[in-house]
């Protein structure tokens, strides 16, 4: 596909968008005499997949926000590019769009992310933040390059406390706690399917592009709308949807968005190579010894190798010398940071920022390469990459269909 005339170099776009935003005046509500948002405190925002968790994600940009756009592949009949587009591409060349929501199947969600922050936009993404590993370095690390706010979905806003200060200090060398999170990933319900028929394209539908990065392959309406999640083409299964919001909170409190684990023990049946099954649970062991659990609950016998050990605040300040624990008084408290709406007004990172998100997607991402892989795995968060296993690095970091590329 070539990639459309943007009109502008990308330098004088993304300058003239900074500036765009630089020079909003805010008009007192008073002045207006009416409760209304005054149009000159309204930002250009545009949705970029519109099915069903579009509306709930483009809310998470905040109240202020105009939709100015919609961009779907499913709109080839209504496409104008003034309203509705097909090609994300040609939506970001707008300077009057500010910040986007990508609610799109996951296998986008990094290649339009970083798009959308190359050309000067803030990101709110759907979750999963990204299909695999690799992508979630990239869009971290274009985060950090472009200057831009992201944030997944609505995640984060939580209140720091002294585990998480205890965590966050690095004092903490060693932490025997096993926590083990039972059910609740909707395995079978988001399994995808071995036969399908394969039918004609609806004429509505650019179906190349809603595969995108991934194989072009036949059509089948399995594949498409919520089902999507049951093929490793687009997803992950249930452990991908439902993963971010039972392990989002848990990471912040323990500490486990500032690394990845380094020890992956998977017990599942064999994964079919397109398809996501069922699987029984995960166990993953950070360089600390802190262990997590995932236990689907949906097969086999229950997670029984180690017993659920949860470290409160007490327990963990006796794990610390005299010496560490004035240390850590005299540390500042963890930080709290903003949601979207805010974020973007003080131009400072958001709870779920790209960094934090990447490592809780992690966890999930490589609970599901051990599963396809059926062995156990190591991991170097340092370097986002399976230690001394080519075969898993290839589910960490998988080839992209051209001509699009990471």
């Amino acid at each position: 596909m070539k990639k459309p005339n943007a009109g502008l170099s990308r330098r004088q776009f993304v300058q003239g968008s900074a500036a765009g935003i630089a020079a909003f005046t805010i008009v007192p509500r008073n002045v207006l005499g009416r409760g209304e948002t005054p149009p000159s405190e309204e930002i250009g925002g545009a949705l970029i997949g519109c099915g069903g968790r579009g509306p709930g994600t483009f809310g998470c940009l905040g109240p202020n926000v105009r939709r100015l756009a919609s961009c779907d592949v499913k709109f080839k009949d209504r496409c104008d590019n003034k309203e509705y587009y097909v090609d994300y591409r040609l939506l970001l060349e707008r300077q009057d769009i500010q910040v986007v929501a990508i609610a799109t199947p996951p296998g986008w969600h990094a290649l339009i992310s970083i798009a959308a922050m190359e050309a000067g936009k803030d990101v709110v993404c759907e979750k999963p933040m990204t299909r695999f590993i690799s992508e979630g370095r990239a869009v971290a690390d274009a985060e950090k390059r472009f200057g831009r706010v992201f944030q997944v979905e609505r995640k984060g806003g939580y209140s720091p406390n002294k585990v998480r200060k205890i965590f966050e200090s690095g004092l903490l060398k060693q932490c025997d706690a096993v926590l083990v999170r039972p059910g609740g990933f909707k395995v079978k319900e988001w399994s995808g399917k071995v036969k399908y028929e394969v039918t004609a394209i609806p004429e509505s539908l650019d179906w190349d592009l809603y595969c995108g990065p991934a194989p072009l392959r036949p059509f089948n309406r399995h594949r498409l709308g919520g089902t999507h999640r049951g093929y490793w083409d687009y997803e992950g299964g249930g452990l991908s949807d439902m993963g971010h919001h039972h392990l989002h909170a848990l990471a912040y409190q323990y500490g486990r968005d500032l690394t990845a684990p380094v020890e992956v023990i998977p017990y599942a049946p064999p994964a079919h190579p397109e398809c996501c099954g069922v699987w029984g649970w995960c166990e993953l062991k950070y360089a600390d010894g802190f262990t997590l659990v995932l236990e689907s609950a949906e097969w086999g016998p229950r997670y029984d190798r180690l017993r659920h050990k949860n470290l409160g605040e007490a327990e963990l300040l006796n794990l610390l010398s005299e010496e560490d624990r004035n240390k850590l008084d005299a540390m500042p408290d963890p930080e709290r940071l903003p949601f979207f709406e805010e974020a973007i007004r003080t131009r400072s990172r958001t709870a779920s920022h790209a960094e934090r998100s990447h490592r809780v997607a992690t966890i999930y991402h490589l609970a599901n390469v051990a599963f396809r892989c059926g062995r156990p795995l190591k991991f170097d968060p340092a370097t986002d990459q399976i230690v001394g296993d080519e075969e898993a690095n290839r589910l960490v970091n998988p080839p992209v269909r051209a001509p699009w590329r990471l």
